[in-house]
């Protein structure tokens, strides 16, 4: 599935034929996070992304009530074209589910912020390893210690994915991904876990544990299901998001989106 086009993987998704993390598909293709809200609820959001643009990076904001996101990926329908959702109620992650046609409703606004999936391509390319993606699972996903600039009702703290870098390659991964701002940009934290809160890399609060090697550094990237634990946190009526790992795949390319 590397080598297919968004359009082919997403027909998959629709058919429920493809309900797993979307690390690694579509290759070359940028991925994004998942927001939904209530439109009464979407102008405080916008302004926490826009204050919080490492863990929030906008790629598109849908009209209220429609589910196409018309500038990342025209034709596309938010209700059908993620592998898995969760919907939380005042905070509470109540179900998951393969569609929202049951949730959509013509008060809701979407929000897609980049994902680090996205940058992924360009580590890959560079020679450093991907270990989620070599173990074929989600990416450890940590809620930390540093809390968001609030906006709003939003507020709450930080999210970050973590990937073990080889301490050699680690310089080389900072360098590839700050040409992606869109999408998180370069690290937040680099080395000791327990600075930003997280007591043990082997329980993570979402996605899959994955191993660390004998000389490799764990580094963080601020994470875009930082919203949940913002959900969470500020418990608002309704929130939908994305299962972690289980991305939008945009219609646009990784390059789209790098800075040079």
């Amino acid at each position: 599935m590397s080598q297919m086009h968004p359009k082919a993987v997403k027909a998959m998704i629709r058919q429920n034929q493809l309900v797993q993390p979307t690390s690694g598909m579509a290759k070359g293709y940028a991925q994004a996070n998942l927001v939904v809200l209530p439109k009464d609820l979407a102008f405080d959001f916008l302004l926490f992304a826009q204050r919080n643009p490492k863990p929030c990076p906008i790629l598109d904001v849908t009209e209220v009530g429609s589910p196409e996101p018309a500038l990342v990926a025209p034709g596309s329908d938010l209700r059908y074209d993620i592998p898995k959702y969760r919907v939380y109620v005042k905070g509470q992650l109540v179900e998951e589910v393969l569609d929202l046609e049951r949730y959509w409703n013509k008060d809701l606004v979407a929000f897609l912020l980049g994902c680090s999936f996205t940058f992924e391509t360009g580590l890959l390319d560079a020679g450093i390893p991907v270990r989620h993606i070599e173990e074929n699972c989600n990416v450890p996903m940590y809620i930390t210690n540093r809390q968001c600039i609030p906006a709003g009702v939003f507020r709450g703290p930080m999210v970050v994915s973590m990937r073990p870098i080889p301490q050699e390659q680690v310089v080389k991964a900072v360098q590839v991904t700050s040409r992606f701002p869109a999408v998180h940009g370069a690290p937040v934290h680099i080395g000791d876990p327990a600075a930003i809160g997280i007591k043990d890399l082997s329980t993570p609060d979402f996605g899959d544990a994955v191993t660390i090697k004998p000389g490799e550094v764990p580094v963080f990237w601020a994470c875009g299901v930082t919203p949940q634990a913002v959900a969470m946190t500020v418990k608002p009526e309704l929130m939908i998001t994305h299962a972690p790992g289980h991305m939008f795949i945009c219609d646009i390319r990784d390059e789209d989106l790098a800075v040079f």
